[in-house]
């Protein structure tokens, strides 16, 4: 049987909420008992382990106040999605190896990335960061509902934000502020009315309070809005762009996959200059659709070509 300093150590890690030790002592315990010829209880604690591993933590019934505010939904991006630069997806992959080694950082009094600001265009996969960086971690993915948040009766809103920070507090998750400049805009801008700043301050101050485990995600397609005062208060900000020409042509290889026939992609690159990563997906996937309902086995350069000057008239004028 396990030794007694060994059950000691698990039930300490467990009320001390370190999970990763916790798992490695449950896995030598395992290890342990497979040398003493016990290997279906061995067994039985790895099938334990490796269930746990797969199941989201549950989270804590929002009052009914807040679920108008908090969102959960389920993400389905893994990083290998993303199509950025190399530096960018190793940024990203940071957050993720810094969260699950928390326990690491923190016996040399270091903590982890967790409050993140994120910046660029719409549809260059800001919103999709957030989800990628759930997924990896096996934790929830709540969106706060920014429309919901501001209201125009005074107070109302600081009130809402120290509510969402007393659940992202009490529900260890990944948290989306969605259209952040809605709260954090210039607290010198011409149009700044008294209550939005007095909702900024609010902000600055939760944030900066904030000792939780979960992950807060500010995401804003206007990075020239926001307050100065923001940036010091998030761990990291990270910058996205449009695609350049090697992203463009990666995911288009990506999206048409078995569809493209012998489409020379390299001489599409320059139609899709101007779109977003998300509107050059859209184009693809509309243009596999026309392929299907046209009873075809590939696309063709100029199915592929109308549907990306669709995107751009839409989204461009």
């Amino acid at each position: 049987m396990a030794k007694a300093d060994q059950i000691k150590n698990l039930i300490k890690m467990h009320f001390d909420g370190q999970n990763e030790r916790f798992i490695t002592i449950a896995l030598q315990i395992a290890a342990h008992e497979a040398k003493l010829g016990h290997t279906k209880l061995a067994d039985d604690i790895k099938k334990i382990i490796d269930s746990a591993k797969t199941q989201k933590p549950k989270l804590k019934p929002l009052n009914r106040d807040l679920q108008e505010l908090v969102i959960e939904v389920e993400p389905i991006e893994r990083i290998s999605d993303l199509i950025v630069s190399d530096n960018m997806s190793e940024r990203i992959q940071r957050i993720v190896t810094e969260y699950v080694k928390l326990n690491t950082l923190r016996k040399h009094n270091l903590t982890n990335r967790r409050k993140l600001l994120l910046t660029g265009p719409p549809g260059t996969g800001k919103t999709m960061t957030a989800s990628i960086i759930s997924n990896e971690l096996n934790l929830p993915l709540n969106i706060v509902l920014m429309d919901k948040m501001v209201t125009k009766f005074m107070g109302e809103t600081s009130a809402k934000l120290r509510q969402v920070f007393e659940i992202i507090s009490e529900n260890k998750a990944v948290y989306l502020f969605d259209e952040f400049d809605a709260i954090g805009t210039n607290r010198n801008a011409e149009n700044d009315v008294g209550e939005m700043r007095r909702v900024l301050n609010s902000f600055l101050q939760f944030i900066e309070q904030d000792k939780s485990e979960s992950l807060i995600v500010a995401a804003t397609n206007n990075l020239k809005l926001l307050d100065q005062a923001l940036f010091r208060r998030f761990d990291d900000v990270i910058h996205y762009h449009l695609p350049n020409d090697d992203e463009v042509l990666l995911l288009l290889n990506n999206k048409l996959g078995s569809y493209k026939d012998d489409i020379q992609l390299e001489t599409i690159i320059k139609k899709c200059h101007g779109l977003s990563h998300a509107e050059i997906s859209l184009a693809c996937m509309d243009t596999i659709k026309s392929c299907i309902l046209s009873d075809k086995k590939k696309i063709t350069k100029t199915m592929l070509v109308k549907t990306i000057e669709e995107r751009k008239q839409a989204y461009i004028k």
